[in-house]
């Protein structure tokens, strides 16, 4: 929500050595949110002294008060305590309101990490830490801020990885930042201090699974729907049965969306350059999107999406992943 930190203001703190004496992080982004809980425990306690000075406790079976106590408790040979308490969800109202005398007046020397993935600020013990200004937002990243993601990511694992790359590996894995690092981590170990350029990201994913539905999204987007067939049925075959139908639908929405945006832009005087700007995709991955928005109509678009959100919602009811995938795909290529 507007007006709760950012992620990168908490790390901002960190590198200053001055967090908050507490936090509420909260959000659907678990992937960031647990990267910066690994920042903080590496950085914010010495290795040396992590042992004596880290707890970490879940709303399931922890004692409020066991939690006060430890935050409350001087550091043993350092600096600083660390307490993250997760899943505070599972607490009841009145559990989560033994704290709030505590975070009135916190220890200075402890910084206590409250999360949670159901987070209600109607509730007086969120409310008063949003009011409070220590409520940590991990939000999905939008479209245009995975290509800035990757960079900087890449950064801090050491590997060098050009623009034009970073484009073209959100364009074959999406924006899913775990599979993104994976990624970038094996590209990091395969050419160590070697510029990545696309070559090497193609031939990384040639050989990965995630090519299978790279390619079942440029078939469906020229309405190829024989092939798209076939490569559906390996991508089925390949993928945990229990994730990939709903993967395959959080990518063909997206591609709709961009070959949606990619039009609009076309029908007002763009040009292929001006799709890449507004995308965020390098110039090779907007030629593709102009090429491809071609095979669409505007309502052809919006049918899609509409079709998109009826199989999810068969998926979700118990329906048989295959032929609900198959007559998406038929109705969409169609």
């Amino acid at each position: 929500m507007a007006g709760d930190l950012l992620p990168e203001d908490v790390l901002k703190s960190l590198e200053k050595g001055q967090l908050a004496p507490f936090y509420l992080f909260y959000g659907p982004g678990e992937f960031r949110l647990e990267r910066v809980l690994d920042k903080i425990r590496d950085t914010f306690i010495p290795e040396s002294a992590r042992d004596l000075n880290l707890e970490i406790f879940y709303g399931d079976d922890a004692d409020p008060a066991n939690i006060i106590n430890g935050a409350q408790t001087l550091p043993f040979m350092a600096q600083n305590r660390l307490i993250i308490i997760r899943r505070i969800e599972n607490f009841s109202a009145d559990q989560l309101e033994i704290f709030l005398p505590y975070l009135e007046r916190p220890a200075e020397s402890t910084c206590l990490i409250f999360v949670s993935s159901k987070t209600d600020f109607k509730r007086k013990f969120y409310g008063r830490i949003r009011a409070l200004n220590r409520a940590v937002n991990f939000g999905e990243l939008r479209e245009n801020q995975v290509i800035p993601w990757i960079k900087h990511t890449a950064k801090e694992l050491g590997l060098k990885i050009d623009g034009h790359a970073c484009a073209y590996l959100q364009q074959i894995v999406g924006n899913r930042l775990r599979d993104l690092y994976s990624d970038m981590v094996k590209l990091q170990l395969r050419y160590g201090a070697m510029v990545v350029g696309v070559e090497q990201v193609k031939e990384l994913a040639i050989h990965s699974r995630i090519y299978t539905i790279f390619e079942l999204m440029n078939l469906v987007s020229v309405k190829d729907y024989s092939q798209s067939l076939t490569v559906l049925s390996r991508f089925l075959e390949e993928e945990d049965k229990r994730d990939a139908p709903l993967r395959v639908i959080g990518m063909l929405n997206r591609q709709i969306r961009l070959l949606w945006q990619t039009k609009s832009i076309l029908a007002r005087g763009g040009k292929t350059k001006d799709v890449a700007g507004k995308l965020g995709a390098a110039r090779f991955s907007a030629s593709d999107f102009v090429k491809q928005s071609k095979h669409w109509s505007e309502e052809e678009l919006e049918r899609g999406l509409s079709l998109l959100y009826q199989a999810e919602g068969h998926l979700k009811s118990g329906s048989r992943a295959k032929p609900v995938l198959e007559n998406l795909i038929l109705s969409l290529c169609g």
